[in-house]
């Protein structure tokens, strides 16, 4: 097992114990994975990634406590005391640092809070593409505004994410999906110039009455060329998006259809390195 196998494991083994378990990271079992000694880790860690994996753990930590607090109405001593903090004190002082604001002040509607995504250890990939032609179809599902300053989106939509699966919203959006094959879709939809704001959305198919809260889009029939990204999420999807824009279009053959390019994530194991998510742009095909 090479240096890259092993990192995804420990970063694999991390997020289970942050985001599942809620407990601590062992040192002995990160030892065991990586087949050295735990200070040979550190070193090795910091070296292939840039930033050390105390930095890592703690940045996730605050990350998704920030998930919590805008979530849910758990009160910041128990936050504190999730998150292995030794005191609510220390906890504000941390998430202060990284937030720029205090626990209290991201329960705010308009509090914007950092995101550190969870890691992916890089591996090239290989894109199939193939053109699909689809009828129409009706999506329902849950918005969000995005920040579109600089490097925002990237942060956001995998927070949006996050945040969906900690309120209940990613199962109820489940378990309305009539598709075939089952899957979710995220949808970047509409760009506020002014606000620099874009509405993303994370919808299913489906035949179900529309939920109180939720809202639904009309996708009409359609060609569509589909390319395949396998790999863990969102950093899959996002490598296959800077494919798309340093490669397949500037060699755009075909006209943009009127409808927006979709993001469809399968139903599956999403940390899997043959999780399947694609990207569906829509085209215009001229006949002869």
């Amino acid at each position: 097992m090479d240096w890259n196998d092993k990192l995804q494991r420990i970063i694999d083994y991390t997020e289970d114990h942050l985001q599942r378990k809620e407990e601590p990271v062992d040192m002995d079992e990160i030892t065991r994975i990586s087949g050295c000694s735990y200070h040979f880790f550190l070193k090795v860690f910091s070296y292939m990634n840039g930033i050390s994996y105390a930095e890592y753990v703690r940045h996730r930590k605050l990350t998704l406590a920030g998930y919590d607090l805008k979530s849910s109405p758990i009160k910041v001593v128990d936050l504190s005391y999730k998150y292995g903090y030794d005191s609510p004190t220390s906890f504000t002082k941390a998430f202060q640092q990284f937030h720029g604001i205090s626990p209290k002040e991201a329960r705010g509607a308009s509090a914007r809070l950092q995101v550190l995504p969870r890691m992916q250890v890089y591996t090239r990939n290989k894109y199939s593409w193939r053109i699909e032609h689809k009828p129409s179809f009706r999506l329902i599902g849950k918005r969000a505004s995005i920040s579109c300053i600089a490097g925002s989106p990237q942060t956001e939509i995998p927070g949006f994410w996050n945040e969906c699966q900690k309120n209940g919203i990613y199962s109820q959006i489940i378990s309305l999906d009539t598709g075939k094959p089952k899957g979710l879709f995220g949808i970047s939809e509409k760009y506020d110039e002014a606000s620099d704001q874009l509405s993303y959305a994370i919808m299913a198919i489906s035949d179900y009455i529309l939920p109180e809260g939720f809202c639904e889009m009309q996708i009409p029939e359609t060609s569509w060329a589909v390319f395949d990204c396998r790999g863990p999420v969102p950093q899959a999807i996002q490598e296959g998006w800077d494919y798309l824009r340093k490669e397949w279009l500037v060699k755009y053959p075909f006209q943009h259809a009127s409808c927006p390019e979709l993001e469809w994530y399968s139903d599956g194991n999403s940390y899997s390195s043959e999780y399947l998510s694609q990207i569906w742009i829509p085209i215009i095909i001229k006949e002869d």
